[in-house]
């Protein structure tokens, strides 16, 4: 039998949880594939925990501190779910992400492709459009790649859903818990390539999901400034000391520099973004 483990990190979305555990355990596996679940529950007051218990008992819980956020909770049931067995898959999931039928399925399929040597990737589509990208396998300009029916190279990911073959995750480990919400998928796909391991987007539409608003509190110029600099200064805003250290492991010093002072300055004068899109 080989084995999966999936991966997901929750903070007070019970319901949405819920059902994104109900469409992962409806899953068409292929014969000879076994499902385990590790959930970290990121200090949830909403019941989540206690209803994923009761409706789920076979799911391992991991209880956080309620200040790990999606990176360190991910990070977390990694490595609970890495102790606990020599998985030959390891499955990133979004709790916001609903997977279709056979989604994992297809994912196993472009991995066996790949000679289980390769990182994942699903794609998103919004609810009420199929033909809206939201999340997925990424290029470098940062647009998503859509693969119609044999996969396609990317060049890092969103984490919404990932398949990690064993190989991958004995040459890569776990994602990096020094980003605390957002960068860690980012930087795993980036750091994975730079040791010569591809990631592939598996064809078709694997999930649904909803995209976030793309303009974030901290740089949009209607949001107040105080509230600008909360977000900007939070772990699920743009949290710049973690940005730096990515931009630096990526781009270099001087990128890492640049976008750095930018950013500050663009919590100050947002208002300067919004006239140059204008031009």
């Amino acid at each position: 039998m080989k084995t999966i483990a999936a991966l997901i990190t929750v903070h007070n979305r019970r319901e949405k949880t819920l059902q994104c555990l109900r469409n992962l355990f409806s899953q068409n596996l292929p014969d000879g594939y076994t499902l385990d679940v590790f959930l970290t529950d990121d200090g949830c007051t909403d019941g989540t925990g206690d209803a994923v218990k009761k409706q789920f008992p076979e799911v391992n819980i991991i209880h956080g501190s309620g200040n790990l956020f999606w990176n360190r909770g991910m990070y977390l049931a990694w490595k609970n779910a890495a102790q606990k067995k020599d998985y030959d898959f390891y499955l990133w999931l979004n709790d916001d992400t609903f997977l279709i039928t056979d989604a994992i399925s297809k994912l196993l399929h472009t991995s066996e492709d790949k000679i289980n040597k390769a990182i994942i990737v699903g794609t998103t589509c919004a609810f009420n459009d199929d033909k809206k990208l939201t999340y997925g396998g990424r290029i470098k300009n940062g647009e998503i790649v859509f693969a119609e029916k044999e996969p396609v190279l990317c060049n890092y990911f969103n984490g919404n859903i990932v398949l990690i073959p064993r190989e991958v995750y004995q040459k890569a480990g776990t994602n990096n818990p020094v980003f605390r919400h957002a960068l860690g998928d980012f930087d795993y796909g980036l750091r994975a390539s730079a040791l010569g391991i591809e990631s592939f987007v598996s064809p078709g539409i694997s999930g649904q999901c909803d995209e976030h608003d793309k303009l974030a509190a901290w740089c949009n110029p209607n949001q107040p400034f105080k509230k600008r600099w909360k977000s900007f200064r939070s772990p699920a805003g743009q949290n710049p000391e973690e940005f730096f250290i990515f931009g630096k492991r990526h781009y270099g010093l001087y990128q890492a520099c640049f976008h750095y002072f930018t950013n500050y300055l663009r919590v100050f004068c947002p208002g300067l973004w919004k006239n140059k899109s204008q031009l």
